[in-house]
């Protein structure tokens, strides 16, 4: 299980660092997202902060497992969020990558409380 609990952390600070990147840099593609779902342009910089610390707490939690559990939680509630945010505005379109980085959240929590 210690393995799997280090692939999918590994997997998911990556993914949830880029975007978190992203969206620091304000990149269009992301910024367009944000609109859709009425985030203000000038706070998605602090979801982007949010996400590299979430990222960095994945990764962090490969060698103190308290860390990546509560890192992995943190994922959780933050794309619970991100659901929430797409259909409060019914856009079922941009709800797949929050809802995969959801699951990938659970599934990373699931895996690091087996292998504790």
């Amino acid at each position: 299980m210690l393995v799997a609990s280090i692939v999918v952390s590994a997997l998911l600070a990556f993914a949830v660092g880029g975007s978190g990147f992203n969206k620091l840099i304000k990149h269009e593609t992301v910024m367009k997202a944000m609109d859709v779902v009425r985030v203000p342009r000038d706070r998605v910089w602090m979801l982007g902060v949010v996400e590299i610390a979430a990222a960095l707490g994945l990764v962090a939690g490969i060698f103190w497992w308290p860390i990546g559990v509560a890192a992995a939680i943190g994922v959780i509630v933050y794309f619970v969020g991100a659901v929430v945010a797409h259909l409060r505005v019914s856009d079922t379109q941009g709800l797949g990558a929050p809802a995969v980085l959801l699951l990938a959240g659970v599934a990373s929590l699931v895996l690091r409380l087996l292998s504790v």
